[in-house]
């Protein structure tokens, strides 16, 4: 037995995820890198208080937890292996371009699957937990939710949180140590500088296999086309082109005047949940590390073709969401009838923006500078935002 105070020690939290499921396979422990990476980082900057400590403890015993259960489940049905599973699209852009309810639109279409929130949380059953049941993790997604807002409550009007709707990969891709939403949980700039120059392809290769594996525990999805999203596809774009080679790259557009701003103020309320960090300092991080990205991306988008684009306007999903779904159903070879119509105004109707309290954010709450924003992302705008 280890000490139950929580500690944010590799040794530690490996062995506190094998004493939860009483496994001790990990399978492939390439992970370990990026994890001790992140705990040195984590140390030296993240701020963390004693509750956020703790909260940063469970989240990686229970992404740890998730991974000795589904490497003991794909030794005991080696069938998971052999699911086919056709990601149909991969949502990318900057954060904060209304990919969110985009994303969630086209989940919405028959046909259409994609990560549940509670699947991001905890993507392998808990035990009593039979397949196609998640009462167990749906109650565990619901109780961090009503911490969450508890202790920051304008995380309600910034992101609709839900335990069975459609979110990031970007969650389970963190529970590995890739992907951005380590960064996003943890004020850590040294990890994020780090795992720039980290491969993180073996992330995504996992990733499949987890989609493989909640598909496998709920036959229903079988047939159905994945669509995935996340901001964290922006700066890795080729990682992601490349494990999932057939799917139409979709890119979502905001004016990084707003964008910046908003997506700012979100890490801020990120943070609250677990340290005490000074506004401006998150601006002047997030600021340039958004303008990074979006330099990353550019460049990767040249080499990739535009025949795997398809370019979404936030002003245009604003005015007619259902004929921008549309849009992109019809390039992923999915021909839009009356019951997919019926399906994607059913779902707009019940979940219009005014359902949520009303985000507010400024540019001097975070020291930001309109014309700073502008020159970062001179080359953007004039493409995407002013074509």
């Amino acid at each position: 037995m280890i000490d139950s105070t929580p500690r944010l020690d590799r040794d530690w939290l490996l062995t506190a995820a094998r004493q939860r499921t009483g496994l001790t396979d990990f399978g492939d422990e390439w992970f370990i890198e990026p994890m001790d990476a992140y705990i040195a980082a984590a140390h030296a900057e993240g701020k963390l208080t004693p509750e956020g400590l703790a909260g940063q403890v469970e989240g990686i015993v229970k992404g740890l937890a998730s991974r000795l259960r589904m490497i003991d489940d794909l030794h005991r049905h080696p069938e998971i292996r052999e699911e086919r599973v056709e990601v149909a699209g991969i949502i990318l852009g900057l954060p904060r371009t209304g990919s969110t309810i985009f994303h969630r639109l086209l989940a919405s279409a028959p046909g259409m699957t994609a990560l549940r929130w509670f699947e991001c949380q905890n993507f392998a059953p808990f035990p009593g937990e039979g397949r196609g049941e998640a009462p167990q993790r749906r109650a565990y997604a619901q109780a961090m939710i009503d911490g969450w807002l508890q202790l920051s409550p304008e995380l309600a009007s910034i992101h609709p949180l839900d335990p069975d709707a459609p979110d990031e990969e970007v969650i389970v891709l963190g529970q590995m140590f890739v992907g951005t939403a380590v960064e996003a949980m943890t004020f850590a700039p040294s990890f994020a500088a780090w795992l720039d120059a980290y491969d993180q392809s073996r992330g995504h290769e996992d990733l499949r296999t987890i989609l493989q594996y909640l598909q496998w525990q709920d036959p229903s999805r079988r047939g159905a086309k994945w669509i995935l999203k996340s901001p964290t596809n922006l700066p890795y774009t080729e990682v992601a082109a490349r494990a999932f080679p057939d799917a139409l790259l979709i890119m979502t557009h905001r004016d990084p005047l707003d964008v910046v701003p908003s997506y700012v103020s979100m890490e801020a309320a990120l943070y609250k949940l677990n340290s005490v960090q000074d506004d401006k300092a998150v601006g002047a991080f997030w600021f340039p590390r958004l303008a990074a990205w979006m330099d990353r991306f550019m460049a990767a988008r040249e080499r990739i073709g535009e025949a795997r684009f398809i370019d979404i306007d936030y002003r245009e999903v604003a005015r007619e969401p259902l004929a921008q779904a549309q849009r992109v159903l019809e390039r992923m070879g999915i021909p839009v009838d009356d019951r997919i119509e019926a399906a994607l105004a059913e779902f707009m109707a019940g979940n219009q923006r005014e359902q949520r309290p009303t985000h507010d954010y400024s540019l001097a709450r975070f020291g930001l500078d309109e014309a700073a924003i502008n020159q970062a992302f001179a080359a953007y705008r004039e493409r995407f935002i002013h074509s």
